[in-house]
């Protein structure tokens, strides 16, 4: 694991609080340029995030928030959006607030400035890395991918089986993994389907004759298509009154991996209010050069590469 984590993933380490836990500590961590995190606890009229160390408060000035900040590059919404949320930081020195007392000046600037440099700079597509998921849109979600750098998913490269809106995926906050599609000049585009499995691994975990839960995911004329699991989708026969996002019980009438197709019987049908949880993750390496979806037989070759 790379020493340089998606922000609220080293809040809590029994070697972060130890760090900000003394002015001794503090001062250690500052000889060493080690990254830190704390809450940001206010923004204030001018844009400066103070944020609680415990036993004293650190000020992250406006033009240290964030890589192109300074430079009028990002938007100031890149550090009003942290209040109440964990950031990382160095120690640059201290100083006194303007009723005297005690406080400790930080950089996030220059805790992003080492991810990139030392860890974000020597990614290649294929590397698969830790992400936390920051925002949605309905184009795809943004993850942070270390030190508050952020990256996108697109909503196609979320999964295999089709959705209308992230959302049906992730939640802010969640811890995902992703895997590196491609870098242009320095900009980091992610992909996440390939992780959670091939037709075949996950046509596995399912028998003809059985019923199953599914979702509604497209509404045709020559039927429906039901999504099983994040990777994997059937074709269920015409049933009047369904409903794209609606769950479904299905019936399994076959299962024929040379065409990759599931043939389904729509049993039931029922309102569904997604709760996303943590995605299954079946492709467990640290890298990968190609992706192969399809079975080896089949008619139809589905391959992802990443070079």
């Amino acid at each position: 694991m790379t020493d340089y984590l998606p922000e609220g993933r080293r809040i809590d380490t029994y070697e972060n609080l130890e760090a900000i836990s003394s002015l001794k500590s503090l001062n250690d961590a500052m000889r060493d340029q080690k990254i830190l995190e704390a809450r940001a606890t206010v923004c204030d009229q001018e844009h400066n995030l103070i944020v609680d160390l415990g036993f004293m408060k650190g000020i992250i000035k406006r033009e240290d928030g964030a890589i192109g900040i300074r430079e009028g590059k990002v938007r100031d919404i890149a550090v009003i959006s942290r209040v109440n949320r964990p950031v990382s930081f160095i120690v640059k020195g201290f100083g006194k607030d303007n009723k005297g007392n005690n406080i400790a000046l930080l950089s996030r600037e220059k805790a992003q400035l080492m991810c990139q440099n030392d860890y974000i700079s020597t990614l290649r597509p294929g590397d698969i890395i830790d992400a936390k998921v920051t925002h949605l849109e309905n184009f795809g979600a943004f993850v942070d991918i270390g030190c508050g750098i952020v990256a996108l998913i697109p909503i196609d490269a979320i999964s295999v089986s089709r959705i209308e809106h992230p959302r049906e995926r992730f939640t802010v906050g969640m811890d995902i993994k992703a895997v590196v599609k491609s870098i242009d000049e320095g900009r980091i585009s992610l992909s996440h389907k390939e992780l959670l499995g091939t037709w075949e691994e996950n046509a596995e975990k399912f028998t003809p004759g059985e019923t199953v839960a599914g979702i509604i995911r497209s509404v045709e004329s020559y039927g429906a298509f039901v999504e099983l699991c994040p990777n994997l989708a059937g074709l269920a026969e015409s049933k009047e009154g369904i409903k794209v996002g609606e769950q479904a019980s299905v019936f399994i009438k076959s299962i024929i991996p040379e065409r990759m197709k599931i043939k389904l019987i729509i049993i039931d049908t029922f309102k569904y209010d997604y709760n996303p949880t943590m995605p299954e993750y079946i492709y467990q390496g640290n890298h990968m050069d190609t992706f192969l979806y399809s079975p080896v037989n089949a008619d139809k070759t589905v391959v992802s590469t990443f070079n």
